[in-house]
């Protein structure tokens, strides 16, 4: 079982840090986090890239945050299956989820939803704080998934090691 050391980060996990990292650097900075914490968070949400949102013609939507369309969204959508919990129970369903033509726009765009939703200020300025980061995102109600900020914050102490060398 893995101890949450460097030692665990696969060859495609690295892969998909460097892929993205320019752009988990610039959100962090407009979000006042550590990049850690958002590549944690694209990790999470996407299975270290190994399993994104697809398009309908079977293109990845490049949504790494599982960000879903809402009403007010005016931009490319995509329907995807995806695991709810209510009442501790996991429900399958499927939800429309926002799709962008890059990675970097699905950063850009994490950025302003962030920044944005009023929900999700405790979740700003935390620095390298993965603990007050996930747990202000699991309160504001990013996700339903009851160990969500656990989740979240296992990856960044992993990636916080990673990272410090």
């Amino acid at each position: 079982m893995p101890d949450g050391s460097a030692d665990d980060i696969s060859g495609d996990q690295q892969s998909f840090l460097e892929n993205i990292g320019p752009w988990a650097k610039q959100a962090g900075q407009q979000l006042g986090v550590a990049p850690e914490l958002v590549l944690a968070h694209a990790a999470l949400e996407s299975g270290w890239g190994q399993h994104p949102l697809r398009t309908a013609n079977g293109s990845s939507s490049h949504n790494l945050f599982g960000i879903k369309a809402g009403r007010g969204w005016q931009g490319a959508v995509t329907n995807a299956l995806t695991t709810e919990h209510f009442n501790g129970a996991d429900i399958k369903t499927t939800q429309r989820f926002r799709a962008y033509p890059d990675f970097q726009s699905a950063f850009q765009d994490y950025a302003h939803l962030l920044k944005s939703n009023p929900r999700f200020a405790g979740a700003l300025n935390v620095g390298s704080n993965a603990e007050a980061f996930a747990s202000a995102l699991q309160r504001a109600g990013y996700a339903t998934d009851p160990h969500y900020a656990d989740k979240l914050q296992n990856i960044a102490r992993k990636l916080s090691k990673l990272l410090a060398g």
